[in-house]
């Protein structure tokens, strides 16, 4: 059987060589602990490449998808520096391997959040100011066949992101009815509220607080926190505009390369 070493070996291969078959061999379905530990040797491994650490994305926040997996709870990836897109940029296509799209709320933190009893006071306390986001999410995985322990060990099948360049602080803000409309080529093609994303944004959060420090770990300030869905994720395709809107928030958008 391969170590956890060896699937997060095979994963990176992967980000230049081509997605790979479902970690079956090396993980259950449902192995969590050993899941976010190929994920942490990756991490590591980035870090001492060089990229920086500045947040988390959380993802399966969406009920429909826990149950798709089999799961009861969200999982989380991190996020590098070098992860993200400009707002109204471009990514190159060549960089992804089966790249879909989701729009989010993010969070950008003023302090640290390390408490493991933290509360959505603390969220909102700790809380510089919110951008609507879209997040480009990716699988090493061939054909998207993931189980839960595979997109934890691919780092949340995480890829690209983009933020929004007008910040709002939260007061003031409903992110529980809060309506989402993303958009590709001016066409709408997901729709959603704050509500669907673990029944509110800052639940996400608390759960990502709470979670990393169960284990030891914290954010930092001026940390990202990537919430989660709002709204189904749809493919992209080379050439592809993509726009979202989020009520309050304002929007971002980027540009999937040019089509060949």
């Amino acid at each position: 059987m391969p170590s956890h070493q060896d699937l997060a070996d095979r994963l990176r291969a992967a980000y230049t060589g081509g997605a790979v078959p479902p970690l079956r061999d090396g993980l259950a379905t449902d192995d969590a602990a050993g899941a976010y530990a190929v994920q942490a040797l990756n991490t590591a491994h980035w870090q001492a490449e060089g990229r920086r650490l500045v947040g988390r994305k959380i993802g399966l926040t969406a009920k429909a998808v826990q149950a798709q997996l089999g799961v009861s709870q969200p999982d989380f990836g991190a996020l590098f520096a070098d992860m993200q897109i400009a707002d109204s940029g471009m990514l190159d296509p060549a960089r992804t391997l089966q790249p879909k799209v989701e729009a989010e709320v993010a969070l950008v933190l003023a302090r640290p959040l390390s408490d493991p009893q933290a509360t959505i006071d603390d969220i909102i306390a700790a809380t510089d100011h919110v951008v609507p986001a879209l997040e480009i999410v990716d699988s090493r995985i061939a054909d998207w066949k993931i189980s839960f322990a595979d997109t934890v060990a691919d780092n949340g099948s995480s890829a690209y992101y983009v933020l929004g360049t007008e910040p709002r602080k939260l007061a003031g803000l409903d992110l529980y009815t809060c309506g989402m409309a993303m958009t590709v080529n001016g066409e709408i093609v997901s729709l959603g509220a704050g509500a669907a994303c673990l029944g509110h944004p800052l639940n996400a959060a608390l759960w990502l607080v709470r979670t990393l420090a169960a284990v030891g770990e914290g954010l930092q300030a001026g940390d990202v926190i990537l919430t989660g869905a709002l709204g189904p994720m749809v493919a992209l395709k080379p050439g592809d505009v993509v726009e979202a809107r989020v009520g309050g928030l304002g929007g971002c958008g980027f540009r999937m390369g040019d089509a060949a």
